[in-house]
Parts: C-alpha cells; structure tokens; sequence
C-alpha cells in the first residue's frame, strides 16, 4: 500500500548535505515533539518544576536588563508601573495560558487554537500572521539576549580592558556558539537548564536581599524618591494613571512566559495519562505556569524598587554602567568585584539559554506549520539548515541594532505582546464557542488590554511593528512560492484503504484497475468550509433514486465509448470531496460503497488531483499493477482553471494529475496512465 507517512529521502550525496540532512525524515507534522525533535517518552519526561527551568531560561532571564528598562520607561514611577504588569502577569497572562495549556496540551499553543477556531484559508492566513510575530519574538531574543550578555561581559571589571568596545564581536560568537549547540544537538544541553536556572535565582536573592537591607540601613534614598514623586506627580490620581499609561513599555516583564506552554510535551504526566487526553501533563503545566509567575512578580517588584532608589538614573542611559544590567551594577557596588563577576558569569549564561529557548521555539513552529501547509521546501523539516538560517537572521538583526539592547527592546515587546494577544484572543473565542459565559467576558476583557498594549506599545515603538511586518511579508511571500511549486507533487501522508475499498481493488488482481474520476454529486463548483458544506447540503433536495442510476449509467458509457473499454472490465468511480482546500498535506482515508450498483471509492480530501494521482499509486502497490486513470476534460479558460487549482484544489484535473503521477514514477512502466477526454 501507497505510504509516505515515513518515507526517508534521496541520500544526499555531499558531505555537507549529509551532514546538514542527517535524521532527516519526511514525517506528518504532528509526529514532531517541541525543539523540532521526536516527541519524548514518558520514561524521558520531567518533573514540572524541573522543566519550568526550560521556559525559565527565557521568562527568569528578563531580570538581566527588566529593572532598568522599567526605570529608563517609568521613571520614578517605575515600580509602580511594575506593579500594574505584575497585576496583569497574575490576573491576565496566567489564566489565559492556563486555559491554553489545557485546550493544547501537546505545546502547539494558541496559534494552534486559532487555526482550528478559524476555517479555511482564514485560518492559514492567520496563522502565517502570527509566525511572522513569533519569528520577530524568537529571533529578536536570541539577538537582544546575547547583546545583553555581551554586554554583562564588556563591562565587567575582570574583562572591561580586554573587550572594551567590541560588544558586537562578543554578541555575534555568542550567536555562533548558541547554532553550534543546535547543530549538535540540543537535548543534552536542556539538563543545564536547572542549574543555571537555579543558581541564577539564587543571587538575584542574594543581591536583591542585601540592596532591601542597604535601602533599610539608608532610609534617606526612600525618602529623596518620594519626596521625587510628590514633587513630579500631584496626587495618587495621577501616579495611578500616568503608571497605567506607561506599563506598556514595560511588557518585556512578560517575555518568556509564553513559552510555558511550547515546553508541555516535556512534562511528565501521572499514570492514567492518554495521548488524547493528558490530564497528568496538563495539571503539571499549570502549576509550572503559576509557579514560575509567582516567583518572577516577586522579583520584578523588587527589582525595580531597588533600582529606583539605589542606582544613578545617568548610570541607566544608553553607555551608562548599568544600562541594560541594572542587578549587576547593585551587585559590583555592594557586594564587591568577585561576587559580581560571579553574578555576570551567571547572568551571561541563563541570557545565552535564553537564546537557545527561542532558537528551539523557532525550530517547533517552523517545520509544525508550513511544510504542512505546503509552504515551505521539504528541507526546512531539517533542523540543522533552519538553525543555519535563523543564525544569518539573527546576524543581519545584530548587525543592523549595533547590538544594542535598548534599540531591540521595542521589537523584542511587539513580539511577546502579539503573541500574548492572539493566546488572549483564541481563549475567548474558545470560551464562546463552548458557551461559557463568564470565562468569554473575563478573557475578552484582558483581550482588550492586551490589545491596547499591544497598539500602544506599536504607537511608542514602531520598530517591531516593522520588523513583524517584515517577516510577514516574507514568510506570506515564500509561503505562496513554495506552494504553488510543491502544487505539482503527492501531498499525502499516507493512504490507507478500508475494508470495502480493499474488496473493490482486489476483485480483479491481475488485471489494471480501471478508476474512473467522477464528481461526486453533492459537491460544489467551489468547496465550502465543513459547516457551510453541512448546511448546503441540508437545504439541497433530495435526488431520486433513478436520477443518481442514471448519471452512473451515463458517465460509464462515456468512458467506454471514448476509451473502447469492453463492457466486461469493470469500472469502479474514484470521488472525492473536497472540503478545505487550504489543507495541504493529510492522510487520505478511501472508503468503499456500492452505489447503484457500481463500485466507488470515494476520499475526502483538500485536493482533486493530487489525490487522484496518490489513490492511484495505492492501488497500483496492492495490486502490483498499474490501473487506468480516466479524467473528464473540463471546459473554460485554462488561466482560470489553473487558478481554481491552486486556490480551490478543483481545477484543471487531467493535465495536472498526470504530471503529478509523472513527478513520483519515473518509471514510465510503473505510471498509472491517465487517459483525458
């Protein structure tokens, strides 16, 4: 039987394209597991609190540059800006993924949600939308991340004299070591996340206890920022109103928080866990989501405290010494050179995982979506070509930022907040759609705030507005290349025969199969999503008996007359429905009736030809003979019809199902000929 739900390649012949290829299958989508790797067994799985630290690479590694990004925002008012985006991590941020995590727990995430609450090519659509943001999300924290590692590095009192001034070289090898890894592999490398996760925590305690104890010993520094406060704002009012207006500059608070739910797959579930139903892994991911927001609201509030009373606000400005590591600045001043150098060495590498977090939430989405939707070559389902391209990216990003923290910032937030508004959006959308009242007005509220963010934040900083809509275009623009040129191709994952159809193709073993291509008499002359499909045909009459004999009869005698097919080889009709043509690759399900007393074989799918062409190689592998393929020339423009084909999967059958057959078997022996008239 046709399968190629697992069919390897064509070796390459190169060394270097073995070596990029290496692993490489061509694989259904859904078979990936997170970080574009083979989905993990149970017995590989991790405690939740262990694999927070995955997610918390990125989410924890914030508190390298957050306090001061929030001083340099907020001003005075900083911590309590910080405040507000705390209130809206807790209320806002943790319900909404705690609802994604249990409506896609297999770390697909929201943008999965909305592909399926969003029909047809809307969602599609959608969906590219959002990877254009996501890519922006990902790849500008590889970027800003090893900045603000190198950064930490260049000023550090042990190395200031040795990399003074070359900030970008240190921020391009930490960018080349981080692809490195990946073109290594990455899953002995994930263990070091809880160390370095946990060490890092640790002295931010440390430095932040021993700043809270400072400001206790020194009370006048409470005292000159409040007296500031009073001087700047007039009343409570205006403090809580102007920090409203400025949180939005501080959603870099939030970033990696959202990949919570990218690492569940890695979670170990509890015993009476099912693929379709992981309650175990599920509980597990919220109680990593609360956890890890919980601990980081702690430390953002203090954080930003200590960093408006106790550091110089000229030492937080663009070439400031504490620009872009405010912690660090605190933990050099009052707790000397060696512990400082040991809290950069710290903040160095949580930073560099930060970057090996989005560089592994890049490789999970890249090859999940758009080889699927046949809008990416083949070879992007590698991991080590994409960790090749997503290395020049993050190049040509340092390159064109200088490296600089504060200049990515904007970008860097546009990401998050977008991903964070579609996580928003697709919960309430989801809560509707199951009638849940009250669960639909609270996540449509912190929508809205979200979106306001999100608007604001693109307002202030149009940067990563920029850059998003440059990597939409990019990917739209790549994605239609890559479809229209793979249109030509099988786009199954398998073809699979039941029962009945298994009788029909081997009633005659020995002899070719004579599949006729025939429209099914329900479809339409464009296909419809699967709910309006329903209704149409609801409200269509129903046909008579003898008026479906009769178009049977009829096609029949078509093909035996222009083919000279003797009345004796029988025919069996090959249907099939398409029902979403924006579908691109899909495992086909051919069933088998008896309808009027002719054989069928029908198939629902997303597209005509390219089914025709896959059904008649299944047939062709169980009955070790290839069977004859009759299509009906269709009528009409051929510029249209080709449209219609590539937009609808309905147009232009016959030349295109024989260049498909042409493309797979190049064996013009073991071709199913197709026969057009």
């Amino acid at each position: 039987m046709h399968d190629t739900g697992v069919v390897s390649e064509r070796a390459p012949a190169g060394r270097l394209q073995r070596f990029l290829l290496e692993g490489y299958e061509r694989r259904p989508a859904a078979q990936q597991g997170p970080h574009g790797l083979p989905a993990a067994a149970e017995g590989r799985r991790r405690p939740w609190w262990a694999v927070m630290t995955l997610s918390g690479v990125d989410y924890f590694s914030t508190l390298g540059y957050q306090p001061g990004i929030a001083v340099l925002a907020a001003g005075v008012l900083a911590p309590f800006a910080t405040v507000v985006l705390v209130a809206l991590t807790l209320c806002g941020a943790l319900p909404v993924y705690r609802r994604v995590a249990r409506d896609s727990p297999h770390g697909e995430g929201s943008i999965a949600m909305l592909e399926h609450l969003l029909p047809w090519w809307a969602g599609k659509l959608f969906v590219l939308a959002l990877l254009g943001f996501a890519a922006t999300d990902f790849v500008i924290t590889m970027t800003l991340s090893a900045a603000d590692a190198a950064q930490h590095a260049v000023e550090n009192p042990l190395f200031r004299d040795v990399l003074h001034g070359h900030q970008m070289t240190v921020t391009l090898v930490l960018l080349a070591l981080l692809a490195g890894v990946f073109l290594k592999g990455f899953r002995e490398a994930i263990a070091l996340s809880v160390p370095i996760v946990a060490v890092y925590l640790a002295l931010n305690v440390v430095v932040i206890g021993v700043a809270l104890g400072r400001v206790v010993t020194a009370p006048h520094v409470v005292v000159d920022w409040t007296n500031l406060v009073h001087v700047q704002y007039s009343s409570v009012f205006a403090v809580v109103g102007v920090s409203l207006l400025v949180f939005p500059k501080l959603a870099l608070g939030l970033s990696g928080f959202e990949t919570g739910v990218a690492v569940m797959p890695e979670i170990q579930g509890g015993p009476d866990d099912t693929e379709s139903k992981p309650v175990g892994r599920i509980v597990g991911a919220k109680k990593l989501l609360t956890t890890s927001a919980l601990i980081m609201s702690v430390l953002l509030i203090a954080s930003s405290f200590v960093t408006t009373v106790l550091v110089p606000a000229d030492a937080l400005e663009s070439g400031g010494p504490a620009n872009g590591r405010a912690l660090a600045y605190v933990a050099h001043e009052y707790l000397g050179s060696g512990f400082g150098s040991v809290y950069d060495i710290a903040t160095i590498l949580i930073l560099w995982f930060a970057g090996a977090s989005a560089m592994a939430g890049l490789l999970n989405l890249v090859p999940r979506y758009l080889p699927r939707y046949g809008m990416a070559p083949e070879w992007t389902r590698a991991r080590r070509p994409l960790v090749l391209v997503f290395l020049l990216v993050g190049v040509v990003i340092t390159l064109l930022f200088r490296a600089d923290v504060d200049a990515q910032g904007g970008a860097y937030a546009t990401g998050v907040l977008v991903l964070i508004t579609s996580a928003s959006v697709a919960c309430t959308v989801s809560a509707h759609r199951a009638g849940q009242r009250r669960a639909r007005i609270g996540f449509g509220v912190v929508a809205a705030v979200f979106v306001y963010t999100t608007v604001d934040n693109m307002v202030e900083r149009p940067d990563g507005l920029k850059i998003g809509l440059i990597f939409v275009a990019a990917i739209v623009i790549l994605s239609a290349v890559s479809r229209v040129g793979r249109s030509f191709r099988l786009r199954d994952v398998g073809v699979e025969l039941d029962d009945t159809a298994r009788a029909i193709v081997d009633a005659d073993r020995g002899e070719p199969v004579q599949l006729v291509a025939h429209e099914p008499p329900d479809a339409e002359d464009v296909p419809l999503t699967p709910r309006a499909r329903e209704a149409a045909l609801a409200a269509r009459p129903r046909r008579s008996f003898r008026e479906g004999s009769t178009e049977y009869a009829a096609k029949a005698e078509s093909v035996r007359r222009s083919r000279r097919v003797p009345e004796d080889v029988p025919l069996v009709f090959l249907e099939v429905d398409v029902v979403d043509s924006s579908e691109f690759e899909e495992r086909l399900q051919v069933r088998g009736e008896y309808r009027y007393g002719y054989p069928v074989l029908r198939v629902t799918s997303s597209n005509v030809a390219s089914t025709l062409a896959s059904v008649a190689l299944a047939v062709r592998d169980r009955t070790g003979v290839p069977p004859e393929l009759y299509i009906e020339w269709e009528e009409g423009n051929p510029m249209n019809r080709m449209s219609r084909y590539l937009l609808f999967g309905t147009g232009e059958v016959g030349p295109v199902s024989r260049e498909i057959l042409r493309s797979a078997e190049p064996d013009v022996g073991r071709r199913p000929p197709v026969h057009v008239g």
